[in-house]
């Protein structure tokens, strides 16, 4: 699951919250690893093993909460791309 955003200037209860979800989503069925990179541009790359899990975390309660958080008030724009990995390289 890619997530990419756009923030606005509002940091008000944002690390915490971010920290809280990453914390929730690592205890989810189904969660693989997250890597996450800010500048202009956030983007937030979170493995899942199966659609199912990833459906499951957005549905999440706690989750959603956050989402509307961060619809009312750190994001001025976000996009969610689902996408499978057929392989992984690193060096």
């Amino acid at each position: 699951m890619i997530f990419t955003s756009i923030r606005t200037e509002d940091e008000q209860g944002y690390a915490e919250m971010a920290e809280k979800m990453l914390a929730l989503a690592q205890d989810q069925p189904g969660f693989l690893g997250v890597e996450s990179a800010r500048a202009a541009i956030g983007i937030t790359v979170s493995y899942w093993a199966d659609l199912a899990s990833i459906q499951n975390w957005k549905a999440h309660s706690e989750h959603q909460l956050a989402q509307k958080s961060g619809r009312a008030q750190w994001y001025g724009q976000y996009k969610t791309r689902i996408a499978k990995v057929e392989r992984d390289y690193a060096f």
